[in-house]
């Protein structure tokens, strides 16, 4: 399939639309011209629903360890299938890492041990909260795609470039 130019070299290209579907997926909205919230939702809607398809495949292991005091200790931890890694690593190669911001009225303690676990925050976003959100209603409505919505806003001051916002639906 064909992407648009946008006006500019290939690699700015890629990191420019790169950059905003992370975005998007961060926070959920974001605002930009007509052209770029197309190829934007192309995108998106694509990582959507590969994270959807693998958003429940999941396996419980329990491993044994032991810690500092010699004592073994059971531990149940949650492991991704085969197919799920293979989706999480394919859509990492693709989004950018958005680092885990500490809360304003957030212990320095409790933003250690909410970041621990996370090591990628984008990705969890998407296949924790969005996909099986979005796999539900899938489910409810019997309706596939249609992740996102573009709101139009008006002609931009400075070159009348037609402005929108893209957002999660």
């Amino acid at each position: 399939m064909a992407n648009r130019k946008l006006g500019r070299p290939t690699n700015q290209r890629k990191a420019l639309l790169r950059n905003q579907v992370t975005n998007l997926i961060w926070y959920g909205k974001i605002e930009t011209t007509l052209y770029r919230a197309k190829e934007v939702r192309s995108i998106a809607e694509h990582l959507i629903t590969i994270a959807m398809r693998e958003c429940d495949n999941t396996v419980e292991v329990k491993k044994v360890t032991n810690n500092d005091k010699g004592q073994t200790v059971e531990k149940t931890v949650v492991n991704d299938l085969p197919t799920r890694l293979a989706a999480r690593r394919r859509i990492m190669a693709y989004l950018y890492d958005i680092p885990v911001m500490q809360g304003k009225d957030e212990e320095k303690e409790d933003f250690k041990q909410r970041k621990k676990d996370i090591k990628h925050p984008v990705v969890e976003k998407l296949f924790r909260e969005i996909a099986p959100k979005y796999k539900a209603r899938a489910a409810e409505k019997g309706q596939g795609g249609g992740y996102t919505r573009i709101v139009k806003m008006g002609p931009r001051r400075g070159d009348a470039a037609e402005m929108v916002i893209l957002e999660l639906i």
